[in-house]
């Protein structure tokens, strides 16, 4: 059985809500995430194969709130051992630009960096 994973993923706090893209309605929290795919913590479990119409929202540098829409396929679904809650295993099919960029960020900003030291 496969144990390993092949991408490396980021884990991310609960507070990154994930909304269903037409109906506004937060279907879970992002877990983690990659350039190919994402994890989500929902309460209901998702149906696996799938393909979901999804939507974050951020804050651009600016302030204003940015979405950014992409469409992900199910691959996988199991109760988490939180209960009531069940995590689910996504692999992007289309993103708009913006989406790379955000887990870019997001990499950059749940990952430790070296301090420099002047010699």
């Amino acid at each position: 059985m496969f144990t390993e994973r092949r991408i490396e993923r980021h884990q991310l706090p609960s507070y990154l809500k994930v909304f269903n893209r037409f109906t506004d309605r937060p279907v879970g929290f992002l877990g983690n995430v990659s350039a190919d795919g994402l994890m989500l913590i929902s309460s209901l479990p998702m149906l696996i194969g799938a393909e979901f119409e999804l939507r974050v929202k951020t804050l651009s540098g600016d302030g204003q709130v940015q979405l950014i829409d992409f469409s992900a396929r199910c691959l996988w679904c199991h109760e988490d051992l939180t209960p009531h809650h069940y995590d689910s295993g996504f692999s992007l099919l289309r993103a708009a630009p913006e989406f790379a960029e955000w887990e870019q960020a997001l990499r950059h900003y749940f990952s430790f960096h070296p301090l420099q030291t002047s010699a």
